[in-house]
C-alpha cells in the first residue's frame, strides 16, 4: 500500500479515493402548498437538498424526520420514500409539479435540488455496503462548516428552470457527497465492515498489518496472535465487529486492494502475486466473487471511464 494505516482517517481517505460516483440532478426548483416528491423506484442511490423553507423525509418503518434549509438527505439505496411539507404521511399529495425558484418565494415554499447517483463499480459498492439506508446532512452541525459552502454554491446555480439545472451542480453534489461520507465514517451508524473494525482499538494494528502485507498467508491463528486473544475470542469479536468471519473479510479486502492497484494502472500479474495468489486463475476466480467481474475487463472498464472524463 502508499501508506502506513495509522489511524482511521487514512482508511477514509483510501476507501474515498476508490468511490466512482456519477451523479445526475434532475431538477431544481420549489414546491408550494400540498405536494409530495420522490426519486425511489429507479434502482438508484439519490439526494434531496432543501435550498429553502422546510419539509418532513418519509421513510417506510421510520417516524417522519424534519428537513430544514440547508439540511439534506443522501439515500444510499432505492427505498421507499418521499418527502412533504406535512408530519402525517396521509396529508401528502401525490407528486406535483416542481415550480422554478424565484428572489421572493411564496410562504410555505419548499425549495430543493434533488438528483441520483449512481455508483460506477462494485467495489464502490462494497466501500457504502457498512453505511445505512440514507445519510442526514444537517446545517448545524459544526463539523460539517466546509459543506455549507458548498450549498450556498449549488444555490447560487439553481437557476430559473427546473428541468435543465446547471450541469456544475451534479459536480458541487459530488463532493458534498463525499464531505457527508467521511463525516459518517467517523460516526457511530458505521456497524460493520472496515470502517468499524478501524474504530476498535483492539483491532487497528491487525488492519495495519494487513493493509502493509495483504499477501501474507493470514490464518485466523496469526490474526488472533496480532490482537492478543484467544482464537474463539477473535473470532467472537472479529465477527461482532465486522459482521463477517475473518477469511471472508480478508477476501473482501484483499480484492479491494487489487481493485485500486489495478486502477492505478498495475498489471494482473503484479497484482495478483501482491494480495497473495501465485495462480492467475484462482485470483480471477477471487477478483470475480467479490468484484462481479474479471481482473481485465475491470481494467478495460476503468480505462473507458477515465478516457470518457478526459473527453468532457
Amino acid at each position: 500500500m502508499l501508506f502506513s494505516m495509522t489511524n482511521t482517517d487514512q482508511l477514509v481517505h483510501w476507501l474515498l479515493g476508490s468511490l466512482e460516483l456519477q451523479t445526475t440532478v434532475f431538477h431544481v426548483g420549489q414546491y408550494c402548498g400540498r405536494w409530495r416528491a420522490s426519486t425511489a423506484g429507479h434502482a438508484l442511490g439519490s439526494f434531496h437538498l432543501v435550498l429553502h423553507g422546510d419539509c418532513y423525509l418519509h421513510v417506510d418503518g421510520s417516524e417522519p424526520i424534519a428537513l430544514h434549509p440547508q439540511d439534506g438527505v443522501f439515500l444510499l439505496r432505492d427505498i421507499p420514500h418521499f418527502l412533504s411539507p406535512d408530519p402525517d404521511r396521509a396529508a401528502a399529495l401525490s407528486q406535483v409539479v416542481m415550480q422554478p425558484l424565484s428572489a421572493s418565494s411564496p410562504s410555505g415554499a419548499t425549495g430543493l435540488a434533488c438528483g441520483y447517483f449512481h455508483f460506477r463499480s462494485a467495489l464502490s459498492v462494497l466501500i457504502v455496503d457498512s453505511f445505512p439506508d440514507y445519510l442526514i446532512l444537517r446545517a448545524d452541525d459544526p463539523s460539517l462548516r466546509a459543506a455549507r459552502t458548498l450549498l450556498d454554491l449549488i444555490l447560487e446555480e439553481s437557476g430559473d428552470d427546473p428541468e435543465h439545472p446547471s450541469p456544475l451542480i451534479a459536480r458541487l453534489v459530488e463532493v458534498l457527497f463525499f464531505y457527508v461520507i467521511r463525516h459518517v465514517a467517523h460516526s457511530d451508524v458505521v456497524a460493520s465492515g472496515l470502517l468499524a473494525l478501524a474504530r476498535r482499538n483492539e483491532f487497528k494494528p491487525l488492519l495495519d498489518h494487513l493493509m502493509q502485507a495483504p499477501g501474507e498467508n493470514w490464518s485466523t491463528d496469526e490474526m488472533a496472535r496480532i490482537t492478543h486473544m484467544s482464537r474463539a475470542s477473535f473470532y467472537k469479536h472479529f465477527v461482532d465487529a465486522s459482521g463477517q468471519p475473518p477469511a471472508q473479510f480478508l477476501l473482501s479486502l484483499r480484492m479491494k486492494i487489487a481493485a485500486q492497484q489495478l486502477h492505478a494502472g498495475e498489471s494482473i500479474e503484479r497484482t495478483a502475486e501482491y494480495v497473495g495468489y501465485r495462480s492467475h486463475a484462482a485470483f480471477s476466480r477471487a477478483f470475480k466473487k467479490v468484484i462481479g467481474e474479471q481482473p481485465g475487463a475491470y481494467r478495460r472498464g476503468v480505462r473507458q471511464r477515465d478516457n470518457l472524463r478526459n473527453l468532457n
